[in-house]
């Protein structure tokens, strides 16, 4: 039986994604920015996707760009904003959470000369506002907080934080990669200012995504070349991959509700492994989370092996953000929140779906506890 719990990373692609998307490849494959009758279609469909995207959003269409992914969409939004004030002093304000997409960024800015702030997480993995607000400037252009952790699952208090930044007026940025498509976001409500989301995060395609941008802010275009986009993002649109996104977009919008099954299945399966397997821990907050995700510590098993046992037995998860596989790094997250080495080392992260199985917790709480037991007998 193949179990399937690392969505975090990907998730299987919904099978009316895919018949949206196969007429754009071979009979509707025209270039949307032709004038011509195929180009139209073209054209007509990523507008069409572009006002779902919005609708999921609680935005406009024209706040939404159309990008390759998340990555893209973080790296654009923070490195969009701080060349509109590359001859000033600019600083930001990060948290050491984030997903390396932010976190490589503002590294890299920081050997430019902008100032970075990285925010430490508490032990459960949540940044609190008044952290966010002594570490504010009079230069500070951004903040950047992401809105559910990749790997913990935790929410940040993403709404709090955007009207700080209004009454500071400084700009707001969050990844929200791992919040869109599995609880409700609208723009408007968190007050943030660009949010950046992936197709492929919640059963849409791989290589697309989107940055909301609100209509007041002025951020640098992403790549140059061609006006697509607004002249936000020049290049050919990738119609197929923006008409599956769009279409991900509207199941996500009529099936939010499905995401409170998914709650009790990883309830269900955490409950069970705490209670089958001695000194397991779940890390991060328990109350203020996402129904997808739980991260698991075992004590006295290398986390790599456990996760190769398990794959061998026809279950998937991760060890940490998909990202970061095969490095030999510890986690920057469970770092961030000063777990100790075995508790970091025997880490798991278990993510579910909308596509998540009952059977498939039953067989994963029939094979993990036993899995453990035998790795803590050889020592592994």
């Amino acid at each position: 039986m193949g179990v399937y719990l690392d969505n975090n990373a990907t998730s299987p692609m919904d099978p009316k994604v895919l018949e949206s998307m196969q007429p754009f490849f071979l009979n509707q494959f025209g270039n949307a920015s032709s004038i011509h009758a195929l180009g139209q279609d073209a054209r007509s469909a990523v507008e069409i996707a572009r006002s779902e995207v919005a609708k999921l959003l609680g935005a406009r269409p024209r706040e939404v760009v159309f990008t390759s992914g998340g990555t893209e969409a973080d790296n654009s939004a923070i490195l969009g904003v701080t060349r509109c004030f590359r001859d000033k002093p600019a600083h930001i304000v990060t948290s050491s959470l984030e997903h390396p997409a932010v976190l490589k960024t503002c590294d890299v800015l920081r050997g430019w000369g902008v100032d970075v702030t990285f925010l430490p997480g508490s032990p459960d993995g949540l940044v609190s506002v008044e952290q966010v607000e002594a570490a504010l400037r009079d230069e500070t252009v951004l903040i950047s907080i992401m809105y559910i952790n990749n790997e913990v699952g935790t929410i940040q208090p993403i709404e709090q934080i955007g009207r700080l930044a209004k009454r500071h007026g400084v700009l707001f940025h969050t990844d929200a990669v791992q919040a869109v498509g599995k609880i409700d976001v609208d723009v408007r409500q968190l007050g943030v200012d660009l949010l950046a989301l992936s197709g492929h995060k919640f059963h849409g395609p791989k290589g697309v995504g989107v940055l909301f941008i609100r209509d007041s802010v002025n951020l640098a275009p992403f790549l140059l070349g061609g006006s697509h986009e607004r002249q936000r993002r020049a290049g050919t649109e990738n119609v197929p991959g923006i008409v599956g996104l769009g279409e991900a977009c509207h199941l996500a919008r009529n099936r939010l509700g499905e995401m409170s099954r998914v709650g009790l299945l990883r309830d269900r399966l955490e409950k069970g492994l705490l209670e089958q397997v001695k000194g397991a821990k779940v890390n991060g907050n328990t109350d203020q989370r996402c129904p997808h995700t739980t991260n698991i510590s075992f004590s006295g098993v290398e986390g790599e092996a456990l996760l190769i046992a398990l794959d061998f037995k026809g279950i998937s998860v991760s060890t940490g953000a998909a990202c970061a596989s095969g490095s030999l790094e510890p986690s920057h997250v469970l770092q961030s929140m000063k777990m100790s080495e075995d508790r970091i080392k025997g880490a798991i992260r278990f993510s579910l779906s909308r596509m998540t199985k009952h059977e498939e917790i039953d067989y994963a709480l029939q094979v993990i506890p036993e899995t453990v037991d035998r790795i803590r007998q050889v020592g592994v």
